[in-house]
């Protein structure tokens, strides 16, 4: 293969190399399927180089080390939560979803369904991609993070901001008394990226699919009664 514009950190392995942008996506599409298959451990720089088909001296022109290729696959983790709630929000009846989306008045049912489909979102992509959802949360080291852009969904929230706007719609709605409104996200965060350590990593990963099934059901709706 020839090219027009080689690179000399890729010139030993006989690669083209990549146009400008192209490796840093490459990179990081390396280590989400390194770690969809061994969670935040295997993302390391010399094996998503060794995937992407480049030599390692190449990565550190997009990233300054290991710490900083596992930020952008912990960000691109958590978009996919982002997605997974998006989806599960979508499949609402479309009569309320149309009016969300008009702007009107969101009433008590519908705010108490996408407040829940926050909770069967994050566990739906828990169990999905329990490699994903391993490496998700693990470059995280506040809560700023977890307002930042690069790791929202399709709306431009993420996870986080998903949870805490299904949270004040509650209280908009009258379902959640509004001085109960303060903290309410790590509540309900806890208690479900709880459970989903529980399936993947804990005793209760044996549970056979319809027992884990009912108990997200139950967990999501102990979640939703106990605010």
């Amino acid at each position: 293969m020839t090219t027009t514009n080689t690179d000399p950190a890729t010139e030993s392995q006989g690669r083209t190399t990549y146009r400008h942008g192209d490796l840093r996506r490459a990179l990081i599409d390396a280590g989400l399927e390194l770690a969809r298959t061994g969670g935040p451990a295997a993302v390391v720089v010399r094996a998503a180089t060794r995937r992407a088909g480049v030599a390692p001296n190449a990565a550190y022109r997009h990233f300054a080390d290991r710490s900083a290729l596992l930020e952008a696959v912990c960000s691109e983790c958590q978009s996919g939560v982002a997605r997974a709630i998006e989806d599960e929000q979508a499949a609402i009846p479309v009569a309320d979803a149309a009016a969300s989306a008009a702007g009107t008045t969101m009433d008590a049912a519908t705010a108490r369904l996408r407040f829940r489909a926050v909770g069967s979102g994050y566990l739906r992509f828990a169990l999905a991609e329990p490699g994903l959802f391993r490496t998700a949360f693990t470059a995280s080291s506040d809560l700023e993070s977890a307002t930042s852009a690069a790791r929202a969904g399709e709306r431009g929230l993420t996870p986080f901001q998903l949870l805490s706007e299904a949270l004040d719609d509650l209280v908009t709605t009258g379902v959640l008394p509004a001085e109960r409104r303060p903290g309410a996200e790590f509540l309900a965060w806890s208690a479900v990226h709880g459970l989903a350590s529980l399936l993947l990593d804990g005793p209760l990963r044996a549970l056979p699919p319809e027992s884990t099934q009912a108990l997200i059901g139950r967990v999501v709706t102990m979640v939703e009664q106990g605010l």
